[in-house]
């Protein structure tokens, strides 16, 4: 990258005794060949899990007198603050960000990240909403629908080691006298409907649940307790069970930014169905949603996606909630074959 820089500045004869406005106008130019082979990259990644790694990964890139700086959106953020930027100067930021962007799904993400980021520095509400782009965030609903309209009509396979029966089987013999492996990890997560964000923040108390990634920097409103493993109690000392083997490193973090221990495991020949793609750490998530609502009895329908919402914690204000973008699974027992 500091070649690229390099060649760059040599190329075009930039120098520090060239004016800011005259070194702005190579900014676009620049900015397309530090990003174009990183972009390339992510754009053969599915759209869901790109998203998340653009909004925590990405680095702004601007040309400032002879110099080539870098910028993260948290540090982004810090700096409008520290700064006191104006709303025009948080717009022209929120355009780098689109701009840049290999898609308006992964810029939204980019936005909400840039906002989050912004509300934890207690940043106006002039300012917060000086970011919001309306025509981004058409553009990134109508992607995501057109990709849940894909995933409908597919569903999500998955082998028998991660059939209900199984998944409850191992979930009943654990001892957490014992240090938790990769494959606790994985039913852990299933059996609370865990983000890999959540793992060290998820609370289980009193029916309820706090500590969810989408209330990070916002009130922590406790959500009903729906999980796999209907008693509370176990279900808290599991979750513990695994949060404190994190803590004290006898296992990684997967919800640390990059990490790709999960994905890795769960990549295992032995864990990919059928002529079907590898299963993915949000699939255990979906998967979670599913086998909740299934274990605790729906008479019908609109129950079965009440349950799968609040295994997901969705909130109960909202009536639209989507959990049946999270129930796109092919449910099968032990032992039936793919459908």
């Amino acid at each position: 990258m500091s070649a690229i820089t390099t060649k760059f500045v040599t190329d075009h004869k930039l120098t520090n005794e060239r004016s800011l406005k005259e070194l702005s106008q190579y900014a676009p130019e620049i900015l397309e060949l530090l990003t174009d082979d990183k972009e390339k990259r992510r754009q053969a990644l599915p759209v869901p899990e790109r998203s998340g790694l653009e909004a925590e990964e990405v680095n702004i890139y601007q040309v400032s007198d002879s110099t080539c700086t870098k910028e993260t959106i948290k540090e982004m953020a810090q700096r409008i603050v520290r700064d006191k930027l104006s709303e025009r100067d948080v717009k022209a930021i929120s355009r780098t960000l689109i701009e840049t962007a290999s898609d308006s799904v992964v810029a939204l993400s980019r936005l909400s990240r840039l906002r989050r980021e912004l509300r934890i520095l207690n940043a106006s509400e002039k300012i917060i909403s000086a970011i919001f782009n309306p025509e981004v965030t058409r553009l990134s609903n109508k992607i995501q629908k057109e990709h849940s309209e894909q995933r409908e009509n597919e569903g999500i396979n998955f082998p028998d080691h991660f059939l209900l029966e199984s998944v409850k089987e191992r979930l009943n013999l654990y001892d957490v006298s014992n240090i938790p492996d990769k494959q606790a990890l994985a039913d852990i997560m299933i059996m609370l409907c865990i983000r890999p964000s959540e793992i060290k923040s998820l609370r289980i108390s009193n029916g309820s649940v706090t500590g969810y990634a989408k209330n990070r920097g916002q009130q922590d409103i406790p959500r009903v307790f729906r999980s796999l493993e209907k008693n509370e109690d176990r279900a808290r000392q599991l979750l513990i069970w695994i949060q404190e083997a994190i803590i004290s490193e006898q296992l990684k973090d997967p919800g640390k930014l990059g990490s790709s221990y999960l994905s890795t495991f769960l990549k295992k020949d032995e864990f990919i169905p059928e002529s079907d793609k590898p299963l993915l750490p949000s699939f255990l998530r979906k998967l979670g949603a599913v086998f909740a609502s299934v274990v605790h009895g729906p008479k019908n329908a609109s129950k079965a996606n009440t349950y799968a919402s609040e295994a997901l914690r969705h909130s109960p204000d909202n009536h639209a909630s989507l959990s049946k973008r999270y129930t796109i699974v092919n449910m099968r027992k032990r032992g039936e074959p793919y459908n």
